[in-house]
């Protein structure tokens, strides 16, 4: 795919300071869109980011709204109108990337309530109102692009709360794609698997051990990096992708075939 193809689009990636949100906001940042970099806590993590989008010739600018909260979508939203006009001569929005999300790795026997409604605030409930709240603001023909997980399509019991969430996620993505089909905007999961991440650091970096089994679980024998992730919704975001709607696009490297 060619490089600016999105150039006059105006894209917002949520948890866009770090892993596979700060990859996919660079990657849409080289192709030319306007970048608003959502970030919850770390402004100099978010504002690496937003630079070395700069850096290569595009534009972006950083945001904070910590999800999970209620009026999460609504903060969001405030914080990306008192800035976009500054950045683009459009107020509105081309893409919505939901990309925050939170693990708990607790199995079903001692997942609390407290940890179980946080997670579905942030990865569920989140992209939820913030697609609601967009709706007037997102551009005909536009794209809307949901981060979610292989764990939605797999039996992991260690991550059941997790799994669960997605799950949920890739029904919106459906539902979300019938409905707003009729203005030209096109709806899609991404299913990463295992992706070397901060995330997943404290178990999965430094240990070959490691790196090796969940290679060993990929039908093309490796790690997946967050530029594989970043280059799918790249195309999904683009005009090459305008016929894709409503599906769960895996990006495992083939996980559990």
């Amino acid at each position: 795919m060619s490089t600016r193809v999105l150039d006059g689009k105006v894209a917002l990636v949520t948890g866009g300071s770090r892993g596979i949100g700060r990859a996919i906001a660079e990657r849409l940042g080289r192709n030319g869109a306007v970048v608003a970099v959502a970030f919850a806590r770390n402004l100099t993590e978010a504002d690496r980011v937003v630079e070395r989008i700069r850096e290569q010739g595009g534009r972006a600018f950083a945001i904070q709204a910590e999800l999970g909260r209620r009026g999460d979508a609504a903060a969001l939203w405030a914080a990306f109108d008192a800035q976009i006009e500054q950045h683009s001569s459009q107020r509105g929005v081309d893409i919505i990337v939901n990309n925050a999300g939170i693990g708990r790795g607790a199995e079903l026997a001692t997942l609390t309530e407290e940890e179980f409604d946080e997670i579905f605030a942030v990865n569920t409930r989140a992209p939820f109102f913030i697609v609601q709240h967009g709706l007037k603001r997102i551009r005909n023909g536009g794209r809307i692009i949901n981060i979610s997980s292989c764990a939605a399509r797999l039996a992991m019991p260690e991550i059941i709360a997790y799994g669960s969430t997605k799950s949920a996620l890739d029904t919106f993505t459906r539902n979300l794609a019938k409905e707003l089909g009729p203005r030209g905007i096109t709806v899609n999961s991404v299913a990463p698997g295992i992706v070397g991440t901060d995330m997943n650091a404290g178990w999965l970096r430094g240990s070959t051990e490691a790196e090796s089994y969940v290679a060993s679980l990929t039908a093309l024998g490796r790690l997946g990096q967050v530029e594989d992730v970043a280059d799918i919704v790249a195309f999904l975001a683009s005009d090459e992708a305008r016929w894709i709607t409503g599906g769960v696009i895996d990006a495992s490297g083939g996980v559990g075939l």
